[in-house]
C-alpha cells in the first residue's frame, strides 16, 4: 500500500528543487518553529526583530525597524508601541529635537531578547545538527553572499 504521505518519486528528468524554491521553503518552517518559540516569551517574530536590531544599531528610527522586519511603519509603530507598554524599549527625544524619537532596550528588554534567543539557539541546533562547523561556515557565508547580491546596498548583511 502507497502511503499518501509520502512525497512522490519525481520523473527521472525532472530537474532539482530550485535553490530560491529551497531557501523560501526553510524560512517558512523557520518561521513556524520561531513563531511558536517566542510566542512562549510573549514575544513575536517582528517584535523580536525590532529588539535584536535595537542591540545591534544605536537608536534606528521606526521606519528603518520596518524596513528590517519587512513590515509596513504603521505596524511597526504598533510593534514599538506594546514594547514599550511592556517595558522592554524605551523612546527619548532625539538630541537635534524635532519629532523623532530614539528607540533603545532597556535592561528588561535585553533580558527578554537573551531567553529569546536561547530558543533560537535551540532551533538552529535542530536544524544544522548534521552539519559540522566548516559546513555550517561556508552556508552562512554562500547565504550572506546571496542576500548581498540582491541588495548590494544593506549594512549587515
Amino acid at each position: 500500500m502507497i502511503d499518501p504521505g509520502a512525497p512522490s518519486a519525481a520523473a527521472p528528468d525532472t530537474p532539482p528543487p530550485r535553490v530560491s524554491y529551497l531557501v523560501f521553503r526553510l524560512e517558512r518552517r523557520i518561521r513556524a518553529c520561531l513563531d511558536e518559540a517566542l510566542a512562549r516569551h510573549g514575544m513575536t517574530t517582528t517584535g523580536y526583530m525590532a529588539l535584536s536590531e535595537l542591540r545591534l544599531r544605536d537608536a534606528p528610527s521606526s521606519a528603518d525597524l520596518a524596513r528590517i522586519a519587512f513590515v509596513t511603519p504603521q505596524a511597526m509603530n504598533l510593534v514599538i508601541r506594546d514594547l514599550e507598554q511592556r517595558g522592554l524599549i524605551r523612546r527619548d527625544p532625539h538630541p537635534r529635537g524635532g519629532r523623532a524619537l530614539r528607540t533603545r532596550l532597556t535592561p528588561k528588554g535585553l533580558d527578554t531578547l537573551r531567553r529569546c534567543d536561547r530558543s533560537l539557539d535551540e532551533i538552529e541546533a535542530v536544524m544544522l545538527a548534521e552539519m559540522d562547523d566548516p559546513d555550517r561556515t561556508a552556508l552562512a557565508q554562500a547565504l550572506t553572499l546571496c542576500a548581498r547580491a540582491l541588495h548590494p546596498d544593506a549594512r549587515g548583511l
